[in-house]
């Protein structure tokens, strides 16, 4: 063999050499990638109603209870808070 027989012989198994390595690294980053892709896990208390108003609108979603009941439970809420909070209207008197 010539030494240019050689050459192209040692440059070949190095290209050869140097794609195995990527498509090695490749299949590594896209393990990676779908071990981060799978859905993270929010925990149920994320999403919990904070208020009265809350937990009525989810029961009412979660078909708990009717529409009506769910009027109602707001009204007297309403009524409630009107009673212990009643609004003033700034620079008005009577």
């Amino acid at each position: 063999m010539t030494d240019k027989a050689v050459a192209m012989l040692i440059l070949s198994l190095l290209i050869l050499v140097l794609a195995a390595a990527c498509v090695l690294a490749v299949r590594g980053v896209r393990a990676d990638t779908s071990a981060e892709a799978d859905p993270l896990a929010v925990p149920e208390a994320l999403f919990a109603p904070e208020s009265l108003e809350g937990v009525l609108c989810a029961q009412l979603l979660d078909g708990e209870i009717t529409r009506g009941q769910y009027m109602r439970s707001m009204a007297g809420i309403a009524a409630r808070d009107e009673e212990r909070h009643p609004l003033t209207v700034p620079g008005y008197d009577d």
